[in-house]
């Protein structure tokens, strides 16, 4: 038995053992966001550094002024950590030649996917120096693959146990997650059928030429120069799925059409035509704009949506991504529910799939369903597997994440049920010592001034 379970060994610094204060500014989507918040957390523990809640660079990419405070419950988010590290909500303020004015922090552009031990010397020379340091941009700034299992378990404390959603958000998803349940089972689908995705893919062949301006116009001015020929993408497996192929799919695997599907996605590139024929195949097919409450509706913020959207994805009894990358919206849900009771998750291999797809394309489609099916019955569904590179950690933190009942190493063993009681008492222990040394040494000092 694996129960996930990320134990302890070690309690955070206090306030007198901080190195300094650690802010950070996380870009990208709600996802990318979401593994920038927990490697802020990992780094502020190897520092030894107080953590500033993370900024959310939101408004450049979702156009939207949604702070952490805006997104998720921060009181939850600071006791679930507070065994592992001392998080406040600013950088607190010093006086100076008799002014207050807050700490200045030294601001550091981090390395991409930098080592630990770039954050125990080049970063911690700096965060000693100055007593705050900003870092930023942040977001991939921190090595997947760290050779430490507690730090690693810290990450998975922070994604599956401490993050979690304002009540609103929660409010809105179960909502959606009940009406959905109401009728049966229901299947999630996210749908990466959208144009930043297929102008970095450089699909583009099969959209119409007003439609293949616009998105060459869009490749050039975000993406790196490159000439991407579309067959040879399409049988690498690079090419994000049509939404007809995704009904293709899960047609052939035994799916009717009275599956209830809820469909996260942005906006779909190519309007209505790329959808028609999905929706004919499966008409029972809902998204958060269709089934959200009233409040959603108010509330249309692309943050809070995609958030909406986690949410229902995580708690549907199958979730298929469409396309597992470079998507940390679905990678990371496919972690998200390995985690929790490795739910099951069906994912396409674009690869293996696209001969039978161009063959279609170009008319000879006799037997597609069973090559489908064959390609599809061996793939695994959800289930634990070792992961390999270039997998990556948040979509599968297997084995590191997962305790086990009996263990040779005491390490890998799943912490007592009362955990948490244990470190309270061991937490509160020390706090009562501190305080008592304190208590102590303001005695000694009032003795020796004779005040």
């Amino acid at each position: 038995s694996f129960p996930p379970y990320p134990p302890r060994t070690r309690t955070p610094p206090t306030e007198s053992e901080s190195n300094g204060y650690l802010r950070v500014r996380c870009n990208g989507g709600l996802s990318q966001q979401r593994s920038a918040i927990c490697n802020a957390v990992v780094a502020a523990r190897i520092m030894n550094a107080t953590l500033v809640l993370p900024e959310l660079d939101a408004n450049s990419f979702w156009h939207d002024e949604s702070g952490f405070v805006d997104m998720y419950d921060v009181p939850h988010f600071i006791k679930t950590l507070k065994y592992d590290v001392r998080i406040v909500m600013s950088v607190p303020k010093i006086t100076a030649h008799g002014k207050s004015k807050k700490l200045r922090a030294y601001k550091i552009e981090p390395p991409r996917d930098a080592p630990v031990t770039w954050y125990r010397t080049t970063a911690l020379e700096k965060l000693r120096k100055y007593g705050a340091i900003y870092l930023t941009p942040f977001s991939h700034r921190l090595a997947e693959e760290i050779d430490d299992p507690e730090l690693q378990r810290l990450r998975c404390r922070v994604n599956y146990h401490a993050l979690q959603f304002k009540p609103n958000i929660m409010k809105t998803s179960s909502d959606i997650v009940n009406k959905l349940r109401s009728e049966g089972h229901f299947m999630s689908i996210h749908l990466r059928f959208e144009l930043d995705m297929l102008a970095y893919a450089g699909c583009i062949d099969i959209f119409t030429p007003k439609e293949q301006e616009i998105l060459l116009k869009y490749r050039e001015e975000n993406f790196a120069n490159k000439t991407l020929v579309y067959k040879k993408r399409r049988l690498i497996g690079k090419c994000p799925l049509t939404p007809e192929e995704v009904g293709l799919i899960i047609r052939a695997m035994g799916f009717d059409n009275t599956t209830r599907i809820y469909l996260a996605s942005g906006k779909l590139f190519g309007g209505e035509r790329f959808m028609k024929p999905f929706k004919a195949m499966f008409p029972r097919l809902e998204n958060n704009s269709m089934i959200g409450s009233g409040k959603l509706e108010e509330d249309n913020r692309g943050l809070a949506r995609s958030a909406v959207d986690y949410m229902v994805c995580l708690l549907s009894d199958i979730f298929m991504p469409t396309y597992d990358g470079p998507s940390n919206f679905a990678n990371n849900l496919m972690g998200h529910r390995l985690y929790y009771g490795f739910r099951t998750t069906i994912t396409p291999n674009r690869k293996a799939l696209a001969p039978i797809f161009m063959d279609m394309e170009e008319g000879r489609a006799s037997g597609y369903e069973e090559r489908i099916r064959q390609v599809m019955f061996n793939t695994h569904f959800g289930a634990p597997h070792k992961r390999i590179h270039p997998e990556s950690f948040y979509t599968n933190s297997w084995p590191e994440c997962f305790c086990q009942m009996k263990a040779g190493n005491q390490a890998d063993r799943c912490p007592p049920d009362n955990v948490n009681d244990v470190l309270e008492s061991q937490f509160q222990n020390k706090e009562d010592v501190e305080a008592e040394a304190t208590n102590q040494t303001d005695s000694t000092s009032s003795m020796e001034t004779g005040v």
